[in-house]
């Protein structure tokens, strides 16, 4: 589907970087979520760097995910990966 991701790595300031499978790249800021929920654990930047691709979704170990719809509605579209 066009919101599959293909990429994801954390960066600094808890922001994520994602590539979608139709080419697209941005900056997704996860700072508002820190707080809500199943989104606290991902406080720990430990536990935060450990963002994964499953099935296209941005995920983590404990099964918190980003709704594709929020991520591409969300997401600061780049032109290449920020350092």
């Amino acid at each position: 589907m066009y919101w599959d991701v293909n990429i994801v790595k954390p960066k600094s300031e808890y922001k994520i970087y994602v590539e979608l499978r139709n080419g697209k790249k941005g900056l997704f800021d996860m700072k508002p979520y820190l707080n809500k929920g199943v989104f606290s654990e991902l406080q720990d930047i430990n536990y935060f760097n450990q963002v994964d691709v499953l099935f296209g979704a941005v995920t983590w170990p404990n099964e918190q995910d980003i709704a594709p719809e929020t991520l591409v509605s969300e997401m600061e579209l780049v032109n290449e990966e920020p350092v």
